[in-house]
């Protein structure tokens, strides 16, 4: 079994962008230049941002069910992310130089199974999660920071 690693969708956050810093302090976003990498991944890229590249910290919804598992947090994207386009059965790079937390839901919302695993070991897990019938989708976090990084399906 293979499974599919996705980012965010860029047009989201698009509109984001052209605000002022002012107006996104409205909103709750916090306008950043990345100082080092690794250390800004972008969700929508699933690469982290080179120094001096700018990005938006902002809380995003990443799972909106109606479960007591519904959850927030912050994250980052890009200014100018490129969509990521990542190959089933591939882990990003800035998911593998990370100790990760991955989660296995069901179509409710439930959390069937969680582990975490060091990125460059993360494929058996995600492939042994997947494998569970009952398992709709995992959800991938940064362990340490707890932020979400990526949605990962069945390919």
């Amino acid at each position: 079994m293979s499974f599919q690693v996705s980012g965010l969708s860029r047009e989201q956050f698009a509109p984001l962008f052209g605000l002022s810093d002012a107006e996104l302090a409205t909103r709750d976003i916090v306008r950043r230049t990345a100082d080092k990498a690794p250390g800004f991944p972008c969700r929508v890229s699933l690469m982290d941002a080179l120094p001096g590249e700018t990005l938006l910290l902002l809380n995003f919804e990443h799972l909106a069910v109606a479960s007591p598992y519904r959850s927030r947090h912050a994250i980052f994207v890009r200014e100018n992310a490129v969509p990521a386009q990542v190959a089933p059965g591939v882990v990003p790079e800035s998911l593998r130089q990370r100790l990760l937390s991955v989660r296995a839901f069901d179509g409710r919302g439930m959390m069937l199974d969680a582990d975490v695993v060091n990125g460059r070991e993360v494929d058996g897990v995600l492939v042994s999660m997947l494998a569970k019938q009952e398992v709709e989708f995992l959800h991938v976090h940064n362990a340490k920071h707890g932020c979400f990084a990526a949605r990962v399906d069945r390919a």
